[in-house]
């Protein structure tokens, strides 16, 4: 296959993405100058479909505490890179996925980088649609970033899936806290609180500059709520409410019972949707000319692992389904 994609940039940024290209352009004029994207820094693997989890063991080490030989311990860091193995090995011998992190930052002495694949599906017959779907935010919710890899291979077994689509794949968006297996990173901040509010925190401020250099057409966030009995999700809009939100959550009933409390996380709720939202998660900016489709997956974190990866992954693929649907629907109206 010819792989080939046009991305575009915001018109209102001065300054160009940091994009992998192909041989060739599939153009998209409504969205502005197109860049190429090359598949020279690929990586090759195969499909597992559920990928392992690992637990993180306990170091103990001496500390000398005046005459005394006092003992603590030390939380040995959870491996990002077994986190996304199967991500890279779907990559590795993928017609469709390419393995692009971007980024540079440091913290406590240590480089990181933001994990980043791109899944270009089979050509369709109009402008590009570029999803952007972004997990693991809060470090202590790594079954966000595990359901896309079922979801890529999903894809993988079905392109046709995807027809049309560009998806930006984010699955760890906050690796220290991933690391350290705590909500907040590193530093301390909840970075699902600091969007759009001129945060120093490099993670964010990455973030940020994805979601205004793409302009996203839709942008999806993957979340586990440790209260919570079953899914549920946030969306603004009623016509997205019905046309997307729903029959998403209704596919993922095939995995895991809906919350269907009138009031979930703080806000009132209808059979599993929500309207409202915390000020500063990750969203686009509020001033966008053509804003995205805004969608908030959460599943109930206690249950089977298995069942939250299947439940994401079956949203996910229900929403493109959908989307595209909605689109020509409007395209003839």
């Amino acid at each position: 296959m010819n792989l080939a994609v046009a991305l575009t940039i915001n018109p209102s940024l001065d300054f160009m993405p940091t994009v992998i290209t192909t041989d060739s352009i599939v153009s998209s004029p409504s969205r502005g100058s197109a860049i190429q994207i090359s598949r020279t820094e690929v990586v090759r693997c195969t499909v597992q479909t559920t990928p392992e989890f690992m637990t993180t063991p306990l170091n103990t080490e001496p500390v000398v505490a005046g005459s005394t030989v006092a003992s603590r311990q030390i939380p040995e860091r959870r491996p990002l890179d077994r986190l996304l193995s199967q991500l890279d090995q779907l990559a590795e011998n993928s017609e469709h996925l390419i393995k692009r992190p971007f980024g540079q930052f440091t913290s406590h002495g240590q480089n990181y980088s933001l994990p980043r694949y791109i899944y270009l599906g089979p050509q369709g017959g109009g402008d590009l649609i570029r999803i952007g779907i972004f997990a693991t935010i809060h470090g202590d919710e790594p079954e966000g970033a595990l359901a896309l890899t079922r979801f890529v291979a999903a894809l993988e077994k079905n392109p046709e899936l995807a027809k049309g689509y560009c998806l930006f794949l984010y699955p760890v968006c906050n690796p220290t806290g991933f690391e350290d297996n705590t909500r907040h990173s590193r530093s301390g901040k909840d970075l699902n609180r600091e969007f759009w509010r001129d945060s120093a925190e490099p993670e964010v401020r990455l973030l940020e500059t994805e979601i205004w250099t793409h302009a996203f057409d839709g942008i999806i966030t993957l979340h586990a709520d440790d209260t919570s009995t079953g899914l549920y999700g946030y969306v603004a809009g009623a016509i997205l409410s019905e046309n997307l939100l729903e029959p998403a959550l209704r596919e993922a009933e095939q995995f895991l019972p809906r919350n269907r409390q009138g009031r979930i996380d703080g806000f009132d709720a209808t059979n599993g949707v929500i309207s409202q939202c915390f000020e500063g998660v990750l969203r686009a900016p509020r001033n966008m000319k053509h804003p995205p489709f805004e969608i908030t997956l959460e599943t109930p974190q206690k249950t089977s692992l298995h069942r939250q990866v299947e439940a994401f992954s079956t949203a996910l693929q229900t929403i493109l389904t959908e989307y595209r649907y909605l689109i020509a629907i409007a395209q003839n109206i």
